[in-house]
C-alpha cells in the first residue's frame, strides 16, 4: 500500500482532515526539479488529535466515500516544529536578500 507524508491543511470535520503532500520529480527534457502538491481528503481515527499543521503520515485504503480514499496512520510532528523551522528558514532568506542588495548597491 501507497503511504506518503503530508502537511494538515484543514480538519475541520470531525473524521476527516485534508493533507497536503508534497512531491518533486525531474524534468525529462530540462533536468530541472519540479515540485508538485496535491490535497488528499483523509480518514482519521477517534483516538488522534490532529491540528493544522501537524505533519502526518498517511496510507492509502479502501474507498471510505466519495472522496475519502486514504487514512492517516499517525502524527510526525506537531505545528510548534514546523513552525520553528519555517521562522529559521525566513530569516535565512532575510538575510540573503540584504547581501544580494548590498552587492548591487555597490556595483
Amino acid at each position: 500500500m501507497k503511504t506518503m507524508q503530508g502537511v494538515v491543511q484543514s480538519a475541520k470535520t470531525a473524521q476527516t482532515a485534508i493533507v497536503m503532500v508534497t512531491r518533486r520529480w525531474q524534468h525529462p527534457l530540462y533536468k530541472k526539479y519540479v515540485k508538485r502538491t496535491k490535497n488528499y481528503a483523509c480518514h482519521v481515527e477517534a483516538g488522534l488529535k490532529i491540528e493544522e499543521g501537524d505533519v502526518v503520515a498517511i496510507q492509502e485504503c479502501r474507498p471510505l466515500s466519495k472522496t475519502k480514499k486514504f487514512k492517516v496512520l499517525n502524527k510526525v510532528s506537531d505545528k510548534k516544529v514546523i513552525t520553528k523551522i519555517v521562522e529559521e528558514a525566513k530569516k535565512s532568506e532575510e538575510k540573503i536578500e540584504k547581501k544580494t542588495e548590498k552587492k548591487e548597491k555597490t556595483v
